[in-house]
């Protein structure tokens, strides 16, 4: 069987969803992948997919981009003749959702996220339910990362809940991030991981910084991702004063995470946050936004702390309090982790149910 994955970004594709892929690949299925050139793509094709380089406008909204979108869609769709399509991400979703549609091929849709576009204006939301609601009518199935997305778009009636179904994220390789030891307290360092952009909480983080840096000499935050150009002076500026560390996007978050003895997350909107579930994998305390997306990863105070979204103080408080937290709380709050990750998110049984319901 021909199955054409449709992507934006090399990173997510390998690093999240690669052993999904290698499984199809490994029934003898024939994968071609759509997507822009990346660092990963030749991990990809080593693996034993097509590539064919797509350019796809991630965040800008230019009609004459995605018309050239759309039509390159079109071609591709012509070309490879694919048995199933599966999308990841909102144009992938729209565009190729759409002419699946009405090229009456199979397909598959992955909501990763509901991204700027459900929480910007009321009429480019409007837009884009409309829009799902065309590209959605016959897919086979639509995956989602957490229950929130899955209710916005039954409630909105862009899917039935026949042909809904919550995947828990994309799940964690607990053989790739295994359990690690928890570092000594000589000092304690706090982890970011994530684009640094306003929409994952950096602008609470960085003020939260600020203030406990003035209070702890031993106290440090690390930070590790992709940043947007609005942050570069801001980011330079807190390195200069020994802020914060920034160490920009890495292949491998692991050696970060495992010398960190406290990942934070403070993001306003997440599909399901993987670095939450890969640094719970690894053994590590969790702070992070009292929202679907990040919650599903904390017990509060058993293997992290939940704070409200925005709130600047709340982050403070919730941060300060894991500081003083005697060692071995500590310690225990990371073993809970690992424990919560592996009930909860293990990557086989999502692959499971993935092709469970691709074979429908």
């Amino acid at each position: 069987m021909k199955i054409l994955i449709l992507a934006n970004n090399d990173v997510g594709l390998y690093k999240f969803r690669k052993e999904l892929i290698q499984k199809l690949i490994s029934q003898g299925n024939e994968v071609y992948i759509s997507l822009p050139e990346g660092e990963f793509i030749k991990h990809l094709v080593e693996m034993g997919c097509k590539f064919v380089e797509t350019n796809v406008d991630r965040r800008g909204l230019n009609p004459i981009k995605d018309i050239k979108l759309l039509l390159h869609y079109f071609t591709l769709l012509n070309k490879v003749k694919p048995n199933l399509v599966i999308t990841y991400t909102i144009k992938p979703n729209i565009y190729g959702g759409i002419l699946c549609r009405f090229k009456n091929i199979a397909y598959a849709v992955n909501i990763t996220g509901l991204g700027t576009a459900f929480h910007g204006s009321r009429i480019l939301k409007k837009v884009v339910i409309f829009l799902y609601k065309i590209a959605s009518k016959r897919a086979k199935v639509l995956f989602f990362e957490n229950d929130e997305n899955q209710s916005i778009f039954i409630h909105n009636k862009i899917v039935f809940p026949k042909n809904a179904l919550n995947l828990n994220g994309a799940g964690v390789n607990l053989e790739e991030y295994q359990f690690t030891e928890y570092p000594s307290c000589e000092e304690t360092r706090i982890l970011f991981i994530g684009r640094v952009m306003k929409e994952k909480g950096i602008e609470e983080l960085l003020e939260v910084a600020r203030r406990l840096k003035g209070e702890y000499s031993n106290l440090f935050f690390d930070i590790v991702g992709p940043i947007e150009d609005d942050y570069r002076p801001i980011i330079k500026k807190l390195q200069e004063e020994n802020v914060v560390n920034y160490y920009g996007f890495q292949s491998d978050v692991r050696p970060y995470i495992k010398k960190s003895h406290c990942f934070v997350l403070p993001s306003y909107h997440e599909g399901m946050a993987n670095t939450l579930l890969e640094a719970g994998a690894l053994g590590r305390p969790l702070v992070t936004s009292n929202i679907f997306g990040c919650k599903e990863a904390v017990n509060d105070k058993e293997n992290g702390y939940l704070v409200r979204i925005k709130d600047i103080e709340d982050l403070y408080e919730k941060i300060k309090e894991f500081i003083h937290l005697p060692y071995e709380e500590k310690v225990e709050m990371g073993r809970k982790s690992r424990e919560h990750i592996v009930s909860k998110f293990d990557k086989k049984k999502i692959i499971e149910t993935t092709l469970k319901e691709l074979k429908k």
